[in-house]
């Protein structure tokens, strides 16, 4: 008899990479008005990896992508989904490219832009994909490449932002089984897009010669309202993907957020009433990677051992748009590549 359940989107492998180049708080003193003292006070930050010249997001992807198959293995996946606000190129997506370069021949490729919540995006998209039958694996990347879309002049960024990808593989399985994700809770309120954004170079604002002079290719931010709305959103959502799945907020063993701000992270903790000793804090030595946040944080808490199979976890991100997001699991015997 057939079951009377779609397939539950089930995590079995984990990986990541980080570009080799590190940039310290006292790197960037002596390139801008500011200290280490300066930064780990506002954001927790105490060091941050920077892609090379000629480094794509792809490249990120792709080594991730790689690892994460590895650590399932498997030697392929049947979609490609990879978020990102950084692509090689406005036009086409990176994702098809970077299944190429992962020998996936021509499976369906394609990008998610939800800035840093588009992890979570792609994940929702991916447990679509398996419900439907349309594919057995998926791949999941979130990949960022910052560091090419940041004022260098702007200290408040530069001290914040960071490079690096990370992936999962998601696999068709029950709902009652370690790694099976809960329904992913999303929102968007397109009001505030003006609070996380690049102003020029889309077709709002295209660059063109004659208002090149004019324009404003780099990333921007207003802190103190996104705090606000980050704070709000994430706790409010992570709250509803715990009860989705019956849990009590306080049954939670570990809150992996979007490792933006370690206020912002306390935050949401308090807000939800949990010891900020299960709050996960891995952006001290990775500053904030946008889209590859969370797996990145759940491969270093499953590194350290902060992460133990068959624990409650929530994870939860805010990124531009506005958009949100949280999803719950239980732990799997995965072990991060």
């Amino acid at each position: 008899m057939a079951s009377a359940h779609p397939p539950a989107p089930v995590l079995c492998g984990l990986g990541t990479w980080l570009p080799p180049h590190v940039v310290t708080n006292d790197d960037l003193s002596r390139e801008l008005d500011t200290s280490d003292e300066w930064i780990r006070s506002r954001t927790g930050i105490g060091r941050r990896h920077v892609a090379d010249p000629g480094t794509a997001t792809s490249d990120l992807a792709v080594e991730a992508g790689r690892r994460a198959l590895k650590s399932a293995g498997l030697d392929a996946a049947d979609t490609v989904v990879v978020a990102t606000t950084t692509p090689d190129r406005p036009c086409p997506a990176t994702a098809p490219l970077v299944a190429s370069e992962l020998g996936l021949g021509t499976v369906p490729a394609f990008d998610v832009g939800a800035v840093c919540t588009g992890f979570l995006y792609a994940l929702a998209t991916a447990a679509g994909f398996l419900a439907a039958g349309s594919a057995g694996t998926v791949l999941v990347i979130g990949a960022d490449t910052y560091s090419s879309i940041l004022d260098p002049a702007d200290r408040s960024t530069r001290a914040i932002f960071g490079d690096g990808a990370g992936a999962v593989v998601l696999r068709a399985g029950d709902p009652d089984e370690p790694g099976a994700l809960g329904r992913v809770e999303l929102g968007s309120d397109g009001r505030g897009c003006d609070l996380i954004t690049v102003p020029s170079g889309g077709s709002r604002d295209p660059i063109r010669a004659e208002t090149a002079d004019r324009a404003d290719p780099f990333f921007r931010m207003e802190g103190k309202k996104v705090f606000r709305n980050a704070v709000e959103r994430m706790a409010e959502s992570s709250q509803t993907a715990a009860e989705r799945l019956g849990w009590g907020v306080g049954d939670v063993d570990l809150l992996v957020a979007h490792q933006a701000n370690i206020r912002i992270m306390h935050a949401v903790a308090d807000r939800l009433c949990l010891p900020r000793s299960r709050c996960h804090v891995h952006l001290d030595r990775v500053g904030n990677t946008a889209a590859a946040s969370i797996p990145l944080a759940l491969a270093d808490a499953a590194a350290t051992g902060r992460l133990q199979p068959g624990d409650r976890i929530v994870t939860t991100a805010f990124g531009g748009g506005l958009t949100w997001g949280a999803a719950a699991l239980r732990w799997p015997d995965v072990s991060p590549a």
